[in-house]
């Protein structure tokens, strides 16, 4: 039984003094604990109105101003009433909106009890243009004020309420894709408005590393809601649209990331990408990864958190294309916290499975269409597409009425638009996952693996992607006390002097071949035989460097100093060691301290160091107090648990921080390295070196190098040879007979030396840097971006990647012809000192 209020005023002001009179100690309110607020609770309807209207009236005079604890109290005791079915007049509701609308945060104003004292008004009583006049105000207030995405999505229902058509969105024009966002969602309906609204303020709500089940289970419905089909339609469109400046980035020149509340939307698109089996869905995934990984200049990456949604949405997604383009990332997105990112999405999507995650990464290449190795055919209308792989570039070419076409024809691109559109995207894919194999099959020497006959050959010689890369190599196969190299030629798998190798069986196994195991006269075999053959191996397999312990390493015991006293260019190494797998910090002239170079080796329980530092004055940084310039120091192994090495960031020695006396500080001889292990990371580290080395910049005597390290750039530029430049010089023995131009070379010890029609030219196999005699002055050529032009003979080269040996083949067919040089800051240097 209800009790029932007399009628007068003063009773409900006097219910509402006795709670404000009533102490309140900030436990969690619950009206029941109030005398009063029993009594109110126990009221009718009308009587509660009244008791509403009393709260409204004491915090109008009470709490615009000051928060505290009464305030608190009577807020909940308002809030508690509006939660029920209340019979409000129209006055009584416009008095409510207007106190809501002067309250000053959002915190305050009760939105999620409003909305529903509104509703249910509405329902039963229609729209007044009085209070719809109230609740525009309302609005007005909410977004002035910093909305949290529930406060977007009340003021989403307020608006429904009222009958405003327009939906706002929760994304910031600016972006290109969420103006393109804006636009697409602006063009539907109501309905399909609202329901991307709510699923875009469902994103806006992602936080953390990952979504939670519950996040997940919310956002499937609004997917549904909003359409799947048109929610994969607008991702693609979407995603690749992130890529492209910001129009303020134009503008004023600031950092081209994306606004905060797009970043959070994007990063939840990215998560709702991870339910739906679509290889289109997958590629676009990696496509916004790689946007947001894109560095900005003093800025770093655009946006981590978006690709990491990436990287995560991929791991989980069910389709096998979600771990090819992880492949294709890992290959592409340099730096320690992707890649390891990447490595934990795959290791997420292998678990499935119960694969490890480089079955995975070998099970998941796709073919793309591609029916034989290396290559596939198409046929469009009255047209064929080719795709084909040449080496480890992609080619396309068109056929029709019997004519090759280097294009598609025009009436194919009218008629087949979408036929078109797909081989193009086919041929970039294509492209990307033959680099992100030859990587990754390159990066088996220090994570090595074994594998049966049968499976290696559907995986590394009959697959139309990795076949194209397999082939090309040089492989290991074993049978009981029985091993041989051998290589796929003419349909058989053959050894070194073209023999084949028929003993092999489904009991054979198979690994890469590496030069370290094998003698000399073997790898000089196969050197010939590629020669000889003309097959171009994707790496250096056969020409590799090998790196074993040389007396001073011996002598020294723990470390090697073979690479110390260098002069490198920070950042070129820096991103070297991304590329190489290697971890490191940029060295900055503040006070702190830096591990060194270092690369982790979990298959050997090892740890690789390059102890490098940071070396000039305030004049060899950048802007950010970046050093240009780094010097190095030692290579060191340690155990994978050893304690960490640092030095300051400004330069000085290295040590060992101990942490509660746990782990050990000593380095691993070098003679219980793995030889192979051993050579491998040396060679990383020669490659640091000479690729990096101030010494191969030639316009380094044109930049004022009169005072900065020209005694080092001298010696290294004409110097010594490094176990690399030596490969290159043997390379070079076998190339030079081939060449028109042979007559007028010949090799000395650090030399090619070039005899053109004006002056003898020795061109130093290391830098690549040239001098003339008679008096060895130095001449200045600079390769423009991708390298010099080898003339018009095609040169052929064993293997892909060395750029030096490529300039410097390009160097000598120029200057061979000196006479026809027509470039004038080289002819001016030629006829000096003549």
């Amino acid at each position: 039984m209800r009790n029932r209020f007399p009628t007068a005023m003063g009773t409900e002001e006097a219910l509402v003094e006795e709670i404000v009179r009533q102490p309140w100690r900030g436990q969690p309110f619950q009206m029941e604990s109030f005398q009063a607020g029993q009594r109110i609770l126990q009221a009718e309807p009308e009587a509660q109105v009244r008791a509403a209207m009393g709260l409204i009236r004491w915090l109008e005079k009470h709490g615009v101003a000051t928060y505290d604890s009464n305030n608190w109290k009577m807020r909940a005791a308002l809030f508690t009433l509006l939660k029920k079915k209340l019979p409000l007049r129209e006055q009584d509701l416009i008095r409510l909106l207007e106190w809501s609308a002067h309250v000053r945060s959002n915190n305050w104003r009760g939105l999620p009890e409003i909305t529903k004292v509104l509703g249910d008004y509405v329902k039963e009583n229609g729209q007044s243009k009085a209070v719809v006049a109230k609740v525009e105000s309302l609005i007005e207030a909410v977004e002035s004020s910093r909305m949290t995405v529930e406060d977007q999505r009340r003021v989403m229902r307020l608006n429904g309420l009222i009958g405003r058509k327009e939906i706002r969105l929760p994304l910031q024009t600016g972006d290109g894709w969420a103006e393109a966002a804006l636009a697409d969602i602006h063009e539907q309906g109501v309905e399909q408005q609202t329901a991307w609204a709510e699923l875009l303020l469902h994103c806006l709500r992602a936080s953390g590393s990952a979504p939670s089940k519950k996040w997940l289970q919310d956002a499937e419905a609004k997917i549904k809601a909003a359409g799947e089909d048109s929610f994969c339609a607008a991702v693609l469109r979407w995603f690749l649209l992130a890529d492209r400046p910001r129009r303020a980035n134009k503008e004023d020149g600031t950092p081209d990331i994306p606004l905060p509340a797009n970043a959070d939307v994007l990063k939840g698109l990215a998560w709702c990408c991870s339910r739906f089996d679509r290889p289109e869905i997958a590629r676009a995934l990696a496509a916004l990864a790689i946007s947001a990984y894109r560095r900005q200049r003093g800025a770093g990456p655009r946006a981590v958190k978006i690709g990491n949604a990436c990287f995560w949405a991929l791991g989980t997604m069910p389709c096998d294309e979600a771990m090819a383009q992880l492949s294709i990332l890992k290959a592409r997105i340099k730096g320690t916290s992707p890649q390891k990112a990447i490595s934990a999405a795959m290791n997420m999507a292998a678990r499935r499975t119960g694969l490890s995650a480089e079955e995975m990464e070998e099970l998941r290449v796709p073919t793309y269409g591609l029916d034989e190795v290396g290559s596939g055919s198409f046929e469009v209308g009255n047209a064929m597409a080719h795709i084909r792989i040449v080496g480890s570039s992609v080619e396309q070419s068109w056929e029709q009425d019997g004519k090759q076409l280097v294009s598609a024809p025009k009436d194919i691109k009218e008629n087949h638009p979408e036929d078109v559109k797909q081989i193009d995207q086919a041929v970039k894919e294509v492209q990307r996952m033959v680099t992100a194999q030859k990587e990754r099959i390159d990066g088996l020497y220090l994570a090595p693996r074994k594998w049966t006959l049968k499976t290696w050959r559907e995986r590394y010689l009959e697959h139309p992607i990795t076949g194209s890369i397999g082939r090309r190599l040089i492989w290991k196969f074993s049978k009981g006390d029985r091993a041989e190299s051998g290589i796929w030629s003419e349909g058989r798998i053959v050894a070194r002097d073209d023999r084949p190798l028929d003993w092999l069986d489904e009991g054979a196994t198979v690994e890469l071949w590496h030069p370290i195991s094998a003698q000399v006269e073997v790898v000089t075999a196969w050197r010939q035989w590629l020669l000889r053959y003309e097959v171009q191996q994707p790496f250096k397999q056969a020409h590799r460097e090998v790196y074993p312990l040389t007396d001073p390493e011996r002598a020294t015991e723990a470390y090697s100093n073979r690479y110390a006293a260098h002069i490198l260019r920070q950042h070129q190494f820096n991103a070297l060691c991304a590329a190489r797998g290697w971890k490191n910090s940029l060295r900055l002239r503040v006070d702190t301290e830096l591990p060194p170079a270092r690369k982790e080796l979990p298959q050997w329980g090892l740890r690789a160091e390059f102890w490098v530092q940071g070396i000039g004055d305030a004049e060899d940084t950048n802007d950010t107090g970046t050093f240009l310039y780094l010097t190095t120091d030692q290579v060191r192994f340690y155990r994978a648990d050893a304690l960490e090495n640092r030095a300051h960031a400004g330069g000085g020695a290295y040590f060992a921080r101990r942490w509660n006396n746990r782990g050990s500080a000593e380095p691993v001889r070098l003679d219980e390295i793995p030889p192979l292990v051993f050579s491998e990371v040396m060679r990383d580290v020669d490659m640091f070196v000479s690729v990096s080395s101030v010494g191969n910049d030639p316009n380094w005597l044109d930049g004022g190098a009169g005072i900065h390290y020209r005694e080092y750039w001298q010696g290294y530029s004409f110097g010594e040879l490094s176990e690399s430049a030596r490969v290159r010089k043997q390379v070079l023995e076998g190339l030079l007979p081939r060449l028109k131009i042979a007559g007028r070379c010949e090799l000395t010890d650090r030399f090619l030396v070039v005899s053109g029609e004006l002056r003898r030219y020795k061109i130093h196999l290391g830098s690549g840097n040239i001098l003339m005699e008679p008096n060895d002055q130095y001449l200045c050529i600079v390769p423009a971006r991708g390298g010099l032009a080898p003339g018009k003979e095609h040169v052929f080269l064993p293997f892909e990647g060395d750029q030096t040996l490529a300039v410097i083949l390009s160097k000598a067919f120029m200057l061979a012809e000196d006479r026809t040089i027509t470039d004038q800051t080289i002819v001016r240097q030629l006829k000096s000192g003549v």
